[in-house]
């Protein structure tokens, strides 16, 4: 509560050393306020200093990223080649691992370079059934502290408790050693949050949802095995063009490198989006991420009815004919055939049963004489449940 002036008014003045005076509380609400002032203009600075600083090396900074995430790549032929695991696994354990990082309100890149880590991992090592989820919690791990501030980062104690007690305490912290010294120690992966933060900050006014619908098909390409190799800046550009086309909104002027995108890529990915997981529909179906997997559910609603639209209807003529060709004619004038249906546009693998998973076009002798070590035996097998 502010002090009325005429309170000072009323008062003679004292020369006590210990009695303050208006003059002082004004000296000090004076310091304190220039103080807050040149801790904002020192920011300001500083933020224009790294401005410039970032369109300088920008050149650098860009050549630097491409240059890890060509050596932080996973090997698909590896992970084909895994005995327990199989890929449609990861795909459970994805959602796993994305509830968690919900919860625990992680950065987006966390998300990203946590399924990196675990491919990584599991194209070097092999992996059994019993440890999978071990280690993506353990990727998880390394990338919240990695990237995320320190109060963010998941305790030992709370991974436990969301896989059930199923592993131990120095289990985790025993993984998270052997992962880290699997790959190297490196860490460093330019994931594909932070190629589309470079794409966007050439945009002079960012689009908050298209950043959301982007960040939302590139999280459904992770599920695939076919995006797994590819790199992270073309996943980046191909989900920004498809996020733009989804919601309308135009191409902005940018630069060569931000406006190329991998046409395969992106047609092999929009085969894939009808049908997202159950898991990022509720992530993104908030007002707080635009809404955005109700807005791509309306769009691929609008794309299938079109599409019935305009399929060609069989002419009757044509029908009326092959009937009465079949009535009319003897049996022995014509041979049956059989007629397969063919499938048209990318189809979704299907689900590899539980008894095994053989893939045919490795060769036999790659996993007889290509054998990576497996992960670390651990004494307490008593808690590994098959």
């Amino acid at each position: 509560m502010e002090r009325d002036p005429r309170h000072y008014a009323s008062r003679q003045p004292c020369d006590s050393y210990f009695v303050e005076s208006m003059d002082q509380d004004d000296h000090i609400y004076d310091s304190g306020y220039i103080a807050r002032m040149n801790a904002e203009t020192q920011d300001e600075i500083a933020e224009d200093l790294s401005r410039l600083v970032a369109e300088e090396y920008q050149d650098e900074i860009l050549e630097h990223m491409e240059l890890m995430e060509s050596e932080t790549l996973p090997e698909v032929a590896n992970i084909d080649i895994q005995e327990e695991i199989q890929w449609y696994m990861r795909a459970y354990l994805l959602e796993f691992i994305i509830e968690a990082h919900n919860a625990f309100k992680l950065l987006p890149e966390t998300l990203f370079l946590t399924i990196n880590l675990l491919d990584r991992y599991c194209s070097k090592r092999v992996v059994f059934k019993r440890h999978y989820q071990l280690v993506g919690c353990a990727a998880m791990l390394i990338a919240a502290k990695y990237g995320d501030k320190k109060d963010r980062v998941p305790t030992v104690r709370e991974l436990k408790a969301m896989c059930c007690n199923l592993y131990e305490e120095d289990m985790f912290i025993q993984m998270e050693w052997h992962v880290l010294s699997t790959l190297n120690w490196t860490i460093g992966h330019p994931t594909v949050e932070a190629f589309l933060q470079l794409i966007l900050q050439e945009a002079e006014y960012p689009d908050p949802k298209e950043e959301q619908m982007a960040r939302y098909l590139a999280e459904i390409a992770m599920f695939h095995k076919d995006f797994v190799d590819v790199r992270p800046s073309v996943m980046a550009r191909t989900v920004l063009v498809l996020a733009r086309h989804i919601l309308g909104t135009p191409q902005p002027p940018m630069s060569v490198w931000a406006s190329t995108y991998n046409p395969e890529v992106l047609v092999i990915l929009s085969q894939f989006i009808h049908a997202p997981s159950d898991t990022l529909k509720r992530k993104y179906e908030g007002p707080e991420r635009g809404c955005v997997s109700h807005t791509l559910s309306s769009f691929m609603a609008y794309q299938a009815m079109l599409a019935h639209r305009n399929m060609p209807p069989t002419p009757p003529s044509e029908e009326l004919s092959s009937q009465r060709m079949l009535i009319d004619e003897p049996a022995n004038c014509m041979t049956p055939q059989k007629h397969h249906a063919v499938p048209t546009g990318y189809m979704t693998p299907p689900i590899t049963p539980n008894s095994g998973y053989v893939d045919n076009s490795v060769p036999s002798a790659v996993s007889n004489t290509h054998r990576v070590p497996s992960t670390p035996p651990h004494p307490r097998h008593s808690y590994y449940v098959s």
